[in-house]
C-alpha cells in the first residue's frame, strides 16, 4: 500500500471519515478515490445548501408533494413536510456517493417532545421509501438532539429498527444515556454551535476530552454506540482526534486536509495518551439524570445544548419559509 500523501489519507488510517455536507459535488469529488462512509446533515446545512440555484428543481418538486402528503399526515403542517422532503431529496443524492448511513435531523422544535420526535423520524424514513423505492431504508440514521426526551425517542426508534444519532452532545451524562438507549452514534460537538454563526467567536471550553472519555467508556463497558465528533473548526482539532470511531468534517476542512501534505507536523492524537476511563454511570429516574446533566461542567453542557437547539430552530423556521418562495 502506498504511503499517505495528505492529512486526509493519514486520518483515514485510524478513523472512518464522514462528510458533513449536503453538497453532492463535495461527496463525489473529494470522496475520490476513497468514498466517505456517512453523509451527515442538519437544518443549518440544509438551509444553506438549498439556497443554491442548482436546487430550484428540488424545491419546486417538494412543494406539491408536501401538499399532496398533507392528507396522509393531517397533524403535520405542510411546510414541515416540505422541509422533510427537501432534506430527504438531498440525502438521496448524497447516498450515491457514500458507503454508509445518510443522516437527517428531526425538527428541533420537537427537542422536548418524545412522541413528536418519534413520529417525525418515522415520517422521514417513509419519505425515503416513497421517493426512491430502490433505496435501502436501513441506511437512514436519524439525528436527534440529546435532551432527555430526545434520548427516550432514540430508545424507542432503536427498538423498532431505526438507527439514531444523539447530536448536540456536550457531557458525559448525555453520552452515557445515549449508550444506554442504544444509539448507533453520538456526536459530541467539539465546539459549541455558535462558532459557526458568530464571526470571531471562539469556544474556550472545547469538548475534545469528552470524545476520548466517551470512547473509553463505551469500550470498557462493551457498549455498541460509536463516537462521531462534529462541529470542528480546524485540522489540528481533527488530527487530535485521530483514532476515534468516526469523524464528520465540513467541506472547507476536507479541502484543507487534502491540500496539506502528510509530512506536515500535526498535534499528537489524544487517543494516544493515557486517559482514565470514566466511572460507569447509572440513573434510576428522569429527575436524577436531569440534575446530573444540569450540574455537569457547572451548567456549560446544558447552556450549549439550549443554544444549539435555538440555532437549529431558527434554521428550521427559515427552511419552512422557503415553502412559499
Amino acid at each position: 500500500m502506498a504511503p499517505p500523501q495528505n492529512l486526509l489519507e493519514v486520518l483515514r488510517e485510524r478513523t472512518i471519515v464522514d462528510c458533513d455536507t449536503m453538497d453532492v459535488d463535495v461527496a463525489e469529488n473529494i470522496g475520490k478515490p476513497v468514498q466517505f462512509a456517512d453523509g451527515t446533515s442538519n437544518q443549518a446545512i440544509a438551509y444553506f445548501e438549498l439556497q443554491k440555484p442548482k436546487h430550484e428543481t428540488t424545491l419546486r418538486e417538494s412543494r406539491p408533494l408536501a401538499t399532496a402528503l398533507g392528507s396522509k399526515y393531517p397533524n403535520t403542517p405542510v411546510k414541515e413536510l416540505f422541509v422533510e422532503i427537501s432534506m430527504v431529496k438531498l440525502q438521496l443524492e448524497i447516498s450515491k456517493h457514500v458507503t454508509g448511513f445518510v443522516h437527517v435531523q428531526t425538527n428541533p422544535y420537537y427537542s422536548y417532545d418524545t412522541v413528536k420526535t418519534v413520529k417525525n423520524a418515522e415520517r422521514i424514513v417513509e419519505h425515503f421509501k416513497l421517493l426512491d423505492t430502490t433505496f435501502d431504508p436501513s441506511r437512514v440514521c436519524i439525528k436527534i438532539p440529546s435532551t432527555w426526551e430526545g434520548l427516550e425517542a432514540c430508545r424507542l426508534l432503536e427498538s423498532s429498527g431505526i438507527a439514531t444519532l444523539s447530536t448536540t452532545l456536550f457531557t458525559i451524562e448525555q453520552a452515557w444515556m445515549a449508550g444506554d438507549v442504544g444509539c448507533e452514534y453520538i456526536a459530541p460537538y467539539v465546539n459549541e454551535l455558535k462558532v459557526h454563526f458568530e464571526e470571531g467567536f471562539v469556544d474556550r471550553n472545547k469538548s475534545m476530552d469528552l470524545c476520548v472519555h466517551a470512547h473509553r467508556l463505551y469500550s470498557a463497558n462493551k457498549v455498541k454506540t460509536k463516537v462521531l465528533p462534529a462541529s470542528l473548526t480546524s485540522i489540528d482539532e481533527i488530527m487530535a482526534l485521530a483514532g476515534v470511531d468516526h469523524i464528520t468534517i465540513s467541506p472547507q476542512l476536507l479541502q484543507e486536509m487534502v491540500r496539506t501534505p502528510a509530512s506536515e507536523k500535526t498535534k499528537a492524537s489524544l487517543f494516544d495518551g493515557e486517559i482514565e476511563v470514566p466511572p460507569m454511570l447509572s440513573f434510576t429516574n428522569e429527575a436524577e439524570y436531569r440534575i446530573a446533566f444540569s450540574l455537569s461542567g457547572k451548567g456549560e453542557g446544558e447552556r450549549k445544548l439550549t443554544q444549539a437547539i435555538n440555532i437549529f430552530c431558527e434554521m428550521q423556521t427559515k427552511l419552512e419559509a422557503m415553502m412559499n418562495k
